[in-house]
């Protein structure tokens, strides 16, 4: 069993959620990774995080999602942790060294996102250039409510997942 995992279901239940809450953000979300243990490999959490993501309500995405900077910027609409501000500026790499059109460009579409659907841009940026994301938040500006939610949902838990390979890698 990896280190990180066998020493995380050794921990008391509060202690177990908010040690692996950077990696999504919603308190919902870590508590109920938590009370799901004792998981055995990095196979079974992943599974167990695709589980837990089925059973979230929009407020528990809503309270992920605001964990999260803006694309472009460093800071999230909530406080976050060190680990997860990290992760975040890993994971929007790409898009620091954008030119200043594209970085105008994704604050200015980073906006229309937010008066429209009133929420932040959820996209798993990783890999993923300046260009490719606007691209990207453009095409889900179109999408109606319900469907932009569950887009943003499933952005969420990718990032999760990568977030979760992360955790057991440190």
């Amino acid at each position: 069993m990896n280190d990180v995992l066998a020493r995380w279901n050794q921990l008391s239940l509060q202690q177990a959620a908010e040690e692996i809450l950077p990696c999504c953000g919603s308190k919902n979300w870590a508590q109920q990774m938590a009370m799901r243990r004792s998981i055995g490999d990095e196979g079974a959490l992943l599974a167990t995080c695709d589980e837990v993501c089925k059973c979230l309500t929009e407020s528990d995405w809503d309270e992920a999602f605001r964990s999260h900077p803006r694309i472009g910027e460093s800071h999230p609409e909530i406080r976050s942790t060190a680990r997860s501000a990290a992760w975040s500026g890993q994971e929007q790499r790409n898009v620091g060294g954008a030119s200043e059109d594209a970085k105008t460009a994704l604050a200015e579409g980073n906006r229309a996102y937010e008066q429209r659907f009133h929420r932040i841009f959820i996209v798993c940026a990783a890999g993923k250039s300046a260009p490719e994301i606007l691209e990207i938040l453009q095409r889900r500006l179109r999408n109606d409510e319900r469907s932009e939610l569950l887009e943003a949902a499933e952005q969420q838990r990718q990032i999760a997942q990568l977030r979760l390979k992360k955790w057991l890698a440190r």
